[in-house]
């Protein structure tokens, strides 16, 4: 594994420098995809497609199979770019919006892929390597969501290629989120004084919800945020119109579902007379419904498989991540890191070079104690 590593050090780079300079704003993942099954067609993948979500498939064995095994990495990205965007390697790091966050991931995984189609390595039970399409964001993990309908019932686990190199996400956070939108009669900022002021209105919207005590429940956190505000139409107008995007998360059920009952009672507060106030959930992030057992066993296979390869202990955390979907179906996932970056979801984000050759070197030895483990079960 470590001469395939060397082998394909400077052809990973090249495929990061490829990948980064094809734009992949969540829904529009088209470029990348095509790349990706591209890509692996060229490597000898047989039966590489891309399905309605967007998502890139290449399925290993899993024809018969009832117990597959999934390796991701989102292509999407959380910028919403439609042209390239800045891309610098000064030797040591990579200098890329989006490049640790997911680009990384995504050519370790298309690297794994062709690592085991050169070595003929053939699991009994199946494996899916996944591409997916929209996790960051309103993406709503359409692409996993897609995925688990499409194979229904067989997915057994799945491992995640979306963190840095040292940590590991064994909880997932749930969200829900709200485009709060506020309408008013407006007018002239003189003549009219006095009027409902949309801004007004929601600015008030924000105060309370930053006036929310989350709930301090011993082993889990609770957040919440205002992401965008958008309004009014000039200094001299009274706003007729603002909006705002609004979150909350957890990652313990019964705190979303306190943060759900706030913002309610913050929405339903604030209606009053020449004010209308529409609220739209735009997106929902599920909980984990998994049992703890199964978890714990994932665990126990892959976290020290993990710390032997990178030669330093993973960090046990929670994210909001695609592993949301499977925990919320009841099958065990874990979300693992590739590469050491830093500046994630900014325009300064890097990753660092030599930690994605350690990356690429721990995903091959988990894919294959995986697969031995099927094959030895089966």
């Amino acid at each position: 594994m470590k001469e395939f590593v060397q082998k394909n050090k400077e052809h990973m780079f090249t495929i990061m420098q490829e990948l980064c300079m094809l734009p992949a704003p969540s829904h529009f993942e088209q470029k990348r995809a095509a790349y990706c099954k591209a890509w692996l067609e060229e490597a000898g993948a047989t039966g590489a497609y891309i399905d309605e979500a967007c998502n890139v498939i290449y399925p290993l064995g899993c024809e018969n199979s009832r117990e597959i095994t999934v390796f991701s990495a989102h292509t999407d990205t959380v910028f919403e770019d439609k042209e390239p965007m800045p891309y610098h390697d000064d030797g040591t790091n990579i200098h890329a919006p989006g490049a640790g966050d997911n680009t990384a991931s995504v050519v370790v995984l298309l690297l794994m892929a062709r690592y085991f189609i050169e070595n003929r390595i053939m699991p009994s039970r199946g494996i899916l390597f996944v591409f997916n399409a929209c996790e960051e964001g309103l993406g709503n993990l359409k692409g996993m969501k897609h995925l688990f309908s499409s194979y229904q019932g067989r997915i057994k686990q799945l491992i995640a290629f979306d963190s840095r190199l040292n940590i590991v996400h064994d909880r997932c956070v749930g969200s829900e989120r709200f485009l709060v939108e506020v309408n008013t009669v407006g007018g002239h900022s003189y003549n009219d004084f006095g009027h409902a002021n949309a801004i007004e209105v929601l600015s008030g919207l924000v105060n309370q919800i930053y006036t929310i005590q989350v709930p301090e429940k011993a082993g889990t956190k609770t957040t919440y945020n205002v992401g965008t505000l958008h309004g009014g139409t000039s200094v001299n107008s009274i706003a007729q119109h603002a909006e705002m995007l609004c979150e909350y998360r957890s990652d313990d059920r019964e705190c979303l579902a306190y943060m759900r009952r706030r913002f309610e009672e913050i929405f339903r507060q604030a209606e009053r007379r020449g004010v209308q106030i529409t609220i739209k959930e735009v997106g929902a992030r599920p909980c984990a419904e998994v049992e703890p057992e199964k978890m714990e066993a994932l665990k126990r296979l892959v976290v020290p498989v993990i710390e032997k390869a990178i030669g330093e202990a993973v960090t046990l955390t929670s994210a909001s991540t695609d592993c949301n979907i499977p925990l919320s179906l009841g099958v065990p996932a874990l979300c693992v890191g590739v590469s050491q970056y830093e500046g994630m979801h900014t325009r300064e984000e890097y990753v660092v070079k030599e930690s994605m050759e350690r990356g690429l070197y721990m995903a091959l030895t988990l894919g294959k104690a995986i697969t031995e483990l099927e094959n030895g079960a089966g």
